[in-house]
C-alpha cells in the first residue's frame, strides 16, 4: 500500500504562497493517511484522464464557453453597477452639502444686507455722506442674494440629494439582483438583456449631470417616478417552470381575487394619495421659490431709496423687512427641504406604480405556467407592503365589480 500523508501539503504550501490560505493546516488539525490500492498506477491515471477528456470535451465545450461568456458579461455589468452606486452616493453627499452651505450663505447675506441698510439710515448730523458705503454695501448684498436664490431655487439641492440617495439604493439593489442570479443558477441571454435594460432605465430616471438632463423640479404635471423597464415575459424561465410539473404554478382563483383587489387599492389609495400630496407640496415649493427673490428684490429697492427725504423711513422699513422675510422664506424652503419631500412623495408613488405593473403583468398572462410562482409572488408583495400573508384576504371584497371607490378606506402599504 502506498501511503500519502496529508502533512506533506505543508511543504507544498510553503513553496507555493498562493496555496497557503487554503492548504496550511490549523493547530488542531490531525493528520490522517489516505491509502490507494497498489493496482492503480500512474499510467492508469493518465489513461483514465485522457479517456475522460476525449469523452467529455466534445459534448460540453460549446455550452461551457457560452456560460462563461454570459457570466463574464453579467460580471462586467455588475462591476459597472457597483461603480454607479458609488458615484451616486458621492454626488448625493456633495449635493446635500450644497443645500446646507447655500442655505446658510444666502441667509447670512440677506441678514447682513438688512443690517447695513439699517446702519446707513442712522441720523448722524452732517456725517450722513459717510454712511453712503453702508447703503451701497447693502444694495450689493441684496443683489447677490437675489442671484443666489434664483439659481438655488432652480436646481433645488435638497431634491437633487434625494434623487441621488434613491439612485444609490436602486443601483445597489440591481447589483444584488445580478449577484443572486450568478449564485443561484447559470445565467441566460435574457438575464444579460434584462440587466442592460435596467441599467438604461436607471440612468434615464436618475441622471448624474446637472446640465443637460436634470430632472424638472417644477413639473406641470405630477407623475410617479419610473426607474424600471417595460416588463416582458422571459422564455427561458417559462420553459423551466413548465418542466417542473407544477400545473397551477402556485396560483389559485382565491389568489387571483386577492391580487385584483390589491391592485385596485394600490391604484385608488396608495398611488393617488402620494400624487395628491405631492401636488400640494409642489405648490408650496413653487410659492416659496417665487416669494424669496421677490422679498429680496423689495429689500434691494428699499435700500436704494434710503436717504430720500420725500419717502421718510419707508425705504429703511422696506429694506430691513424685505431682507428678513427673504431669510425666513429661504429657510423654510431649503432648510425645511421642501424639494426633498416632493421627490420622496414622487418616488413613493412610483414604487406603488411598479407594484401595480408587476401584478398586472402576472394577471394578464393567461397561461399560469408563464407567470411567476404565485406563492413566491405573494410573499414578495407582503414583504414590500409590510403586511402578513393572511391580511391579503382583506382585499378580496375590493375585487368585486360592485365595490365602489369610496368603499376603500385603508391603504395597501404599511411601511410608508
Amino acid at each position: 500500500m502506498a501511503a500519502l500523508q496529508v502533512q506533506n501539503l505543508q511543504s507544498i504550501s510553503s513553496s507555493h504562497g498562493r496555496f497557503r490560505a487554503s492548504l496550511f493546516p490549523s493547530s488542531n488539525f490531525r493528520a490522517k493517511s489516505v491509502y490507494l490500492p497498489n493496482k492503480i498506477t500512474i499510467q492508469d491515471l493518465i489513461l483514465r484522464q485522457d479517456g475522460t477528456a476525449t469523452k467529455e470535451v466534445p459534448t460540453h465545450t460549446t455550452t461551457g464557453s457560452e456560460d462563461k461568456e454570459l457570466v463574464t458579461k453579467l460580471l462586467a455589468i455588475a462591476e459597472t453597477v457597483a461603480d454607479r452606486a458609488n458615484m451616486h452616493a458621492i454626488i448625493g453627499a456633495q449635493r446635500n452639502n450644497w443645500n446646507h452651505l447655500l442655505t446658510n450663505s444666502i441667509n447670512s447675506v440677506t441678514l447682513i444686507g438688512s443690517l447695513m441698510a439699517g446702519i446707513s439710515s442712522l441720523p448722524v448730523g452732517e456725517a450722513t455722506p459717510q454712511l453712503l458705503p453702508f447703503k451701497l454695501a447693502s444694495m450689493l448684498l441684496f443683489g447677490t442674494a437675489i442671484g443666489m436664490m434664483v439659481v438655488v431655487n432652480k436646481i433645488q439641492p435638497s431634491q437633487l440629494a434625494e434623487e441621488q440617495r434613491k439612485a444609490t439604493w436602486m443601483w445597489k439593489q440591481l447589483e444584488r439582483s445580478i449577484q443572486d442570479t450568478l449564485s443561484l443558477r447559470n445565467p441566460t441571454e435574457s438575464d444579460v438583456k434584462d440587466a442592460m435594460n435596467k441599467v438604461l432605465s436607471l440612468e434615464k430616471a436618475y441622471p448624474l449631470p446637472l446640465l443637460p438632463g436634470m430632472l424638472e423640479k417644477f413639473p406641470k404635471k405630477v407623475e410617479p417616478s419610473r426607474w424600471w423597464p417595460e416588463l416582458r415575459q422571459r422564455p427561458e424561465e417559462t420553459h423551466r417552470r413548465r418542466t417542473n410539473g407544477a400545473d397551477t404554478n402556485g396560483w389559485s382563483n382565491e389568489l387571483e381575487e386577492e391580487m385584483r383587489g390589491l391592485l385596485k387599492v394600490l391604484k385608488l389609495k396608495d398611488e393617488e394619495e402620494y400624487v395628491r400630496v405631492g401636488k400640494i407640496v409642489l405648490s408650496i415649493n413653487r410659492t416659496l421659490a417665487t416669494a424669496g427673490p421677490l422679498f429680496a428684490g423689495l429689500a434691494l429697492i428699499g435700500s436704494g431709496l434710503i436717504g430720500s427725504s420725500a419717502l421718510g423711513p419707508l425705504p429703511v422699513l422696506l429694506a430691513v423687512a424685505g431682507g428678513s422675510l427673504a431669510t425666513v422664506v429661504n429657510t423654510l424652503e431649503h432648510a425645511g427641504q421642501v424639494g426633498m419631500v416632493f421627490e420622496l412623495l414622487r418616488n413613493n408613488a412610483g414604487f406603488y406604480r411598479w407594484l401595480q405593473e408587476e401584478i398586472e403583468f402576472n394577471l394578464g398572462e393567461e397561461d399560469v405556467g408563464k407567470r411567476e410562482n404565485g406563492e413566491l409572488f405573494k410573499l414578495k408583495l407582503a414583504l414590500q407592503l409590510g403586511r402578513s400573508l393572511s391580511e391579503f384576504r382583506d382585499f378580496v371584497p375590493y375585487a368585486s365589480p360592485s365595490c365602489k371607490d369610496e368603499d376603500i378606506k385603508d391603504s395597501a402599504g404599511k411601511l410608508f
